[in-house]
């Protein structure tokens, strides 16, 4: 791509620190930030511009409009409200309901012919709800889902066996949530299998899904983390790399389910989602994977009622 272009839409917690990260990367030439309160799109995108002062890219960041959207490369959506303690990412079902209309409506008028990545919670059952609301293909309109997760994943293991996170391979699949489950057989450590070190798979399973749970119980919402994996599977995106990151798809038979929106391994590039990865799953990690599909697939049929 000769000039790439990002645009950020919500200009929150996230959203601000995404289009930070776009910028400071140089993941982007151009980086337009989005919000339905023009005000605050204005302020967030002259504050980071200020900052590029300090940077050795030239990257143009501007506060911009829906229109924007027929002519950029990636555009990543992040409105919704932060998660609050003690709230569950479907408990921001409705309100994440409500707002995805309001943008749905928004750019209606408008050609989309760049990937959208979806934040907003719960992150399986938006990206479903906005792929079908904007007609966009299923492997140009996908979800962060279980990349953030993964990292957490990584961070626990690191921690756990004191061997640095880049020797680290494995993934989190199913829901951005509660029934997310690991493919612990599919792990591996540097040369090793997951299996040669002495973990506990409850305790690793347990501290990456309370990875989020801390951190809003801590200060009120969850921004640095998933402002960078968004940023990041962007840069994937407007490089073309064809890495294989965690992305919530739309399946169509991979592991036996059709028609759910789900956190599963693929291979992402200046395409978007190019292929669905099968890996090898034990017959109890299919059926972890099985049941994380049905409590999404219940919330997205919730969804649709709305």
């Amino acid at each position: 791509m000769s000039h790439r272009k990002a645009m950020v839409i919500g200009t929150g917690h996230v959203g601000s620190h995404v289009a930070m990260a776009l910028a400071f990367d140089h993941t982007a030439d151009e980086v337009v930030l989005v919000d339905k309160d023009e005000k605050k799109a204005k302020a967030h995108a002259l504050d980071i511009y200020d900052a590029m002062s300090f940077s050795s890219h030239s990257v143009l960041v501007r506060a911009g409009d829906y229109s924007d959207v027929e002519d950029s490369d990636v555009v990543v959506i992040a409105i919704g409200e932060p998660r609050k303690p003690g709230q569950d990412r479907v408990d921001m079902l409705d309100h994440s309901i409500i707002m995805c209309k309001e943008l749905i409506a928004s750019l209606k008028p408008y050609k989309i012919p760049g990937i959208v990545i979806s934040i907003t919670n719960p992150c399986d059952v938006i990206a479903d709800y906005l792929r079908k609301g904007l007609g966009v293909d299923d492997c140009r309109m996908f979800g962060t889902g279980t990349l953030l997760d993964t990292a957490r994943l990584v961070r626990v293991l690191s921690r756990q066996t004191g061997v640095s996170r880049d020797s680290i391979q494995g993934f989190v699949m199913g829901e951005h949530g509660e029934s997310s489950m690991i493919p612990f057989s599919q792990i591996h450590i540097g040369a090793l299998k997951y299996s040669d070190f002495d973990l506990s798979d409850e305790d690793v399973l347990t501290e990456m899904r309370r990875g989020g749970w801390v951190i809003v119980e801590g200060k009120n919402c969850t921004e640095f983390g998933i402002g960078r994996a968004a940023a990041y599977m962007a840069g994937v995106i407007l490089r073309d790399e064809k890495k294989i990151l965690p992305a919530s798809v739309n399946l169509h038979g991979e592991y036996g389910e059709n028609d759910v929106q789900i956190g599963v391994p693929c291979v992402i590039g200046g395409e978007g989602i190019e292929r669905v990865l099968e890996i090898p799953l034990t017959d109890e990690e299919k059926e972890q994977f099985h049941h994380s599909c049905d409590v999404v697939r219940g919330n997205i049929a919730i969804a649709a009622a709305k």
